[in-house]
C-alpha cells in the first residue's frame, strides 16, 4: 500500500471505531501491518493528527482522539452552527472540479446504501461533507469542521443496530439531501444550501440519537417479585 492508501485505511478504521477512541497506536505493529517504515508512518500519523483523528503526545506516542462527555456535549452545541456556515460558503466558492468530485463521491455513497455496507456508508458520507469543507476554503472554520465530521462519524457507530426498514428510509432521505445540496452548490444558492443543511442536521441528529440510545434491558417482573 502507498502512503495515501495507508492514510485512508487508518482514517476509515478510526471513523468506524475499529480503532477505538483513546487507544494507543503502536508504531511497531502498524509498521508491520502496513509494511512501512517508521518515518513515513509518523508522517501519516501527523497528517491524521492535523485532521483531529489522532492525538500525538510528546514522549508517549500517538493515540486515537478521545470522546469524552464534554466532547459529546460540545459536539451537539457546535455542529449546527459550523455546518451551516460551511454550507453557505461552499455554495459561494465551490469550483467545478470539486462539484464533479462531489458527484462521484455521492454515487459511492449511494452504492454503499444500496448494498447496506455500513462502514462504506459512513466513510463516503464523511468524504462528501469533508469535500464541502474544502469548497468553503475557510482557514478559521475548516479545522473545527473536520473534527466535527470525525466525531459525527464515530458517534454514529455507538450502539449500532442492524439496518431495518426505518433506518433504510432515513439513509435514503440523507442521500436525497445530498443530491439537493449538489444542485444548490452548483447554482451558487447559499440560502437554499443553509436550509438544506439545517434539515440535514435535524435528520442527522435524529439518526445519532437512534444510534447512541441503546435498547432498554429486558425487565422480568416475575423474577423481580420472586
Amino acid at each position: 500500500m502507498n502512503k495515501q492508501a495507508i492514510y485512508d485505511d487508518l482514517k476509515k478504521r478510526i471513523l468506524t471505531l475499529e480503532l477505538e477512541p483513546g487507544v494507543a497506536l503502536d508504531e511497531a505493529r502498524l509498521s508491520e501491518h502496513y509494511r512501512i517504515s517508521r518515518t513515513p508512518l509518523r508522517e501519516i500519523l501527523r497528517g491524521l493528527s492535523g485532521e483531529g483523528c489522532v492525538d500525538i503526545i510528546n514522549n508517549r506516542g500517538a493515540y486515537v482522539s478521545s470522546m469524552s462527555h464534554k466532547v459529546l456535549r460540545d459536539f451537539f452545541v457546535t455542529a449546527p452552527m459550523i455546518y451551516a456556515a460551511i454550507g453557505r460558503l461552499a455554495a459561494q466558492y465551490a469550483k467545478p472540479s470539486q462539484i464533479l468530485e462531489m458527484r462521484e463521491i455521492q454515487e459511492k455513497f449511494r452504492a454503499a446504501i444500496d448494498a447496506g455496507a455500513t462502514a462504506e456508508m459512513i466513510y463516503w458520507n464523511q468524504c462528501f461533507h469533508a469535500l464541502m469543507g474544502e469548497m468553503a476554503d475557510n482557514p478559521y472554520l475548516k479545522p473545527s469542521y473536520d473534527r466535527l465530521l470525525i466525531d459525527h462519524a464515530r458517534i454514529s457507530q455507538t450502539f449500532y443496530r442492524p439496518r431495518d426498514s426505518q433506518m433504510a428510509e432515513r439513509m435514503y432521505s440523507a442521500l436525497n439531501h445530498h443530491d439537493q445540496m449538489i444542485t444548490a452548490i452548483e447554482a451558487g444558492d447559499s440560502k437554499t444550501m443553509v436550509e438544506l443543511i439545517v434539515e440535514h442536521w435535524e435528520l442527522s441528529r435524529d439518526l445519532v440519537e437512534y444510534f447512541v440510545k441503546p435498547d432498554p434491558l429486558a425487565y422480568d417482573m416475575a423474577a423481580a417479585n420472586s
